[in-house]
């Protein structure tokens, strides 16, 4: 997908967010997904402070009891309930998009003051449940933030929680070769702690520049 320079809050072309209809996939490349629900960037999204994509439609956030990389239950909801939240679906075998999106983070994270990485929860849930072991998990995002939160579990769950905020999860497949391929929309949420919704959008081309900016206005609670 060719991508044109990006405005101040990019405005993104009814494509991309198109959330009702064919779900639109990706095998970790920077192309959107969708899931069931109409979504579109706000017609204000101009004014606002973020350079991310501001949502007409506020998600809110997915009522998903998961396991966390210490094998402790862990609901997602309740334990993130009033803070800033960065949500991603992907898996760790994955060879392009997650393993960048996720360092961009962590890098943009990395540039933030240690009071504001406090306030923010970066929430990776994996889309390969069967191969991504807390375990495994845990040794994944500690390379990209050690304090980034990792999710598995029934991926029945997983694939129901991301539709709901408009992100297609299939099935992960194991290739000939023994690759295993997690066909996923590759957007990132950013829920908001006033109301706990998805108020913020960032695809696949977001640069650290973008996330470093747009992370240290979430975790002041700067609304979109």
């Amino acid at each position: 997908m060719a991508h044109t320079p990006r405005p101040k809050a990019r405005l993104l072309g009814a494509a991309a967010l198109a959330l009702s209809g064919a779900l639109a996939l990706t095998a970790c490349s920077s192309s959107g997904g969708g899931g069931s629900g109409a979504a579109t960037v706000s017609k204000e999204s101009s004014r606002s402070a973020y350079q991310g994509s501001v949502l007409s439609k506020h998600f809110d956030k997915p009522d998903l009891l998961l396991t966390d990389t210490s094998g402790q239950p862990f609901d997602l909801r309740k334990r993130t309930a009033g803070r800033p939240v960065v949500l991603f679906f992907g898996y760790t075998s994955c060879p392009d998009v997650c393993p960048t999106t996720m360092g961009d983070i962590g890098v943009a994270m990395s540039k933030l003051s240690a009071e504001e990485q406090k306030k923010i929860d970066v929430v990776f849930v994996s889309t390969d449940p069967e191969r991504d072991t807390p375990k495994v998990l845990r040794t994944w995002l500690d390379s990209m933030g050690k304090g980034f939160i990792g999710l598995t579990g029934d991926l029945a769950k997983v694939k129901t929680a991301a539709r709901t905020v408009g992100v297609a999860v299939q099935d992960p497949v194991v290739n000939a070769d023994g690759s295993v391929t997690s066909a996923h929309g590759a957007q990132v949420l950013a829920f908001l702690p006033s109301d706990d919704k998805a108020h913020l959008l960032w695809m696949g081309s977001s640069t650290v520049e973008t996330y470093t900016h747009d992370l240290a206005l979430l975790a002041k609670g700067v609304p979109a």
